[in-house]
């Protein structure tokens, strides 16, 4: 699976520059560019790296929500200033580094390099939405505390909805993303294996992949949408 990096940007044109030089590099990036979508992406999906504009409204929140849910995490942090007294408070605030803007992309690269390479080893993490639960060193499925039995392939199908819970993926991302492939638009193989996965998780509990016409899939509590 690739390195998944999450940006955290308000400025847009800075910001679109380094999701495009992150992607070059055969990262996954996602951007985020205000407080909420910031908080909603951390909480809701695992990280490998975040890149966090330190001036970004409601910062503190964002924060909050990113030490909260992972504290392993690395982080670089973009400041308009350089004084030690900013520098000294991303630390305290969790960054493991930092860049003053403005910053060359080369050098923002490096650092992502470095901090992915001596990240500390952490414990596989247990996902977990609703009643539903992963362990991913075991890959023990649990639904309302019940073993959900999986085939390899559902389980990489049910990993990547909860990687992006709440996010609607299309038949050509779960495609790509389950089966390495590009999506011929004929093939139902999709369409099986989610109804398949749909039945066994529904044996111990209400759905929680829905169907968004036209659109694709979603993992989410049936009474937090009004599309089945």
């Amino acid at each position: 699976m690739r390195i998944r990096i999450l940006v955290v940007e308000e400025e847009r044109v800075l910001a679109d520059s380094i999701v495009c030089g992150l992607r070059v590099e055969g990262y996954s990036v996602e951007l985020a560019v205000d407080s909420d979508a910031a908080t909603r992406a951390l909480l809701t999906k695992h990280w490998d790296l975040v890149v966090l504009g330190w001036w970004l409204s409601e910062r503190d929140r964002v924060l909050r929500a990113f030490r909260a849910s992972d504290r392993a995490t690395p982080a670089i942090f973009l400041t308009s200033r350089d004084a030690t007294a900013d520098r000294a408070q991303a630390l305290n605030a969790g960054t493991d580094a930092h860049l003053c803007k403005p910053f060359d992309l080369d050098e923002l690269l490096a650092r992502v390099r470095s901090l992915l390479r001596r990240r500390r080893p952490t414990a596989e993490p247990v996902l977990r939405y609703a009643d539903l639960s992963v362990d991913v060193a075991t890959q023990r499925v649990e639904r309302a505390r019940r073993v959900v039995n999986l085939t390899p392939k559902e389980y990489s199908l049910l990993l990547y909805l909860l990687h992006n819970a709440e996010y609607v993926l299309s038949r050509e991302q779960l495609y790509e993303h389950v089966w390495g492939d590009g999506h011929d638009g004929i093939s139902n193989t999709v369409e099986v294996h989610v109804m398949a996965l749909r039945r066994k998780l529904e044996a111990a509990g209400e759905r929680l992949i829905q169907t968004v016409r036209g659109r694709g899939y979603k993992l989410q509590e049936l009474q937090l949408t009004d599309e089945s």
